[in-house]
């Protein structure tokens, strides 16, 4: 299986003439659905759809910084996902500290930041200890933020937030009189991060599925019938027209 970052400068050639340069979301967000439904209708097991997954999400890695996309957030476990059969939860955490050992050197030499965010209280501390690795690796890493959500949902993400908050105020650390909501988003494991404006999901559905509920408020969203495994730049360059051609008004005229 091939790694999640080249580890040497892309070579080939940028489709960017229907891209406008200058409008290139800054923060783009990904759920990465299709990989076992991929696997299922060419009779293969489910872990090769994840296998390829993992390697469409390296050459987005790859897209992203080559387009100039500051912060990449992917949702690659939910906390739901636990519940999935153990045979294929042990199968994903193999492939995780799999990819993510084989890439270390990889982004510290491409200039990519890894960040986990999700409850790190319930990962299995051997693949904890590798991201946590990953993180003091590339943490002085500055071209490309890439955020890994991994035993992740949005609204545990919130209560925990709230409950952060209470402790906060009960230290009278807070002033809950002039706090505004922008206060939330400094207690979220995305804290420091700008919100995402392109929220990408493929696989076909069209929902959220308890992913940065708070964060995409103002996102614009994309979805595509496309399974992930055969989601390729060419698609990747679709979504990112398709934002470029939308009026993003916040709310206002």
């Amino acid at each position: 299986m091939r790694c999640f970052v080249y580890r040497f400068p892309f070579s080939g050639s940028l489709s960017l003439k229907s891209l406008k340069k200058g409008n290139i979301p800054q923060h783009v967000a990904i759920i990465m659905d299709g990989n076992g439904r991929w696997a299922t209708r060419r009779k293969l097991p489910r872990s090769i759809g994840h296998q390829r997954g993992a390697e469409v999400l390296r050459e987005t890695v790859v897209t992203c910084k080559d387009l100039g996309v500051k912060y990449l957030t992917a949702y690659s476990f939910s906390s739901e996902n636990w519940q999935r059969p153990a045979e294929e939860v042990k199968d994903l955490m193999k492939l995780f500290i799999e990819v993510l050992q084989r890439e270390l050197d990889g982004m510290i030499e491409n200039d990519v930041k890894l960040n986990l965010i999700g409850q790190r209280e319930i990962i299995p501390e051997k693949i904890l200890r590798v991201f946590e690795n990953a993180e003091e690796k590339t943490k002085f890493n500055k071209s490309l933020v890439f955020s890994i959500a991994f035993s992740y949902g949005s609204k545990q993400e919130i209560f925990d937030a709230v409950k952060k908050i209470c402790i906060d105020y009960d230290r009278s650390e807070i002033d809950i009189e002039t706090a505004k909501p922008e206060m939330l988003s400094g207690y979220l494991y995305t804290a420091g991060l700008p919100d995402p404006d392109l929220l990408i999901r493929t696989g076909g559905e069209s929902r959220i599925s308890n992913f940065l509920l708070w964060q995409i408020a103002y996102t614009e969203l994309y979805f595509t019938d496309i399974m992930w495994p055969d989601f390729n730049r060419k698609n990747f360059f679709k979504a990112i027209s398709s934002f470029q051609k939308r009026n993003r008004r916040f709310g206002r005229l």
